[in-house]
């Protein structure tokens, strides 16, 4: 008993140390970052994509990257779902949407470094991927895809991004 308790003793300090190991080196990486670098943050904006339907931005820029909403099959112009229950379909609207924030932003589909694709059901994995893949042709971001309990609208598909925004030459 006494010898159990020891090694997971040892196990607990051994993640305490991961742990703080990871906080200090976040802090490292962060450290070179004045207060103003950290605070430039810049909201993205455009009639090409649906409008906010809560308190956020349709995208953020921050250090030279831009961070998307999740977008979801909605048509910009009339703010109604498109695609009925086709993931497929939805699909190629939230690819839609994404595009139009990204262009906003300076960036486009081949400077994506991140998704994450949260999906209805996951047996709807195989028509979202042949839309998304068209989408991004031979480029390929890294992605996470998660089935979710419940999507806003109830729609079967939701996708947000990370990416490069292009330098300016101002």
């Amino acid at each position: 008993m006494h010898r159990q308790s020891l090694e997971r003793t040892t196990q607990i300090l051994d993640a305490a140390r991961d742990v703080r190991a990871l906080v200090v080196g976040d802090l490292m990486l962060w450290s070179h970052l004045s207060e103003s670098d950290m605070t430039k943050l810049t909201g993205v904006q455009t009639v090409h994509a649906p409008a906010a339907i809560g308190p956020y931005s349709q995208g953020v820029i921050a250090n030279g990257f831009v961070f998307t909403a999740g977008q979801i099959p909605l048509d910009p112009a009339t703010m109604q779902l498109v695609g009925g229950d086709d993931v497929g379909s939805q699909t190629e609207r939230v690819m839609e949407n994404l595009r139009a924030i990204l262009a906003e932003a300076g960036a486009s589909l081949s400077t994506v470094v991140k998704t994450t694709v949260f999906l209805k059901d996951m047996d709807d994995f195989s028509a979202m991927n042949e839309v998304y893949g068209r989408h991004f042709g031979s480029h390929r971001p890294a992605r996470s895809t998660v089935q979710a309990a419940k999507l806003p609208k109830d729609v079967r598909v939701e996708i947000e991004a990370i990416a490069v925004v292009a330098q300016s030459s101002s």
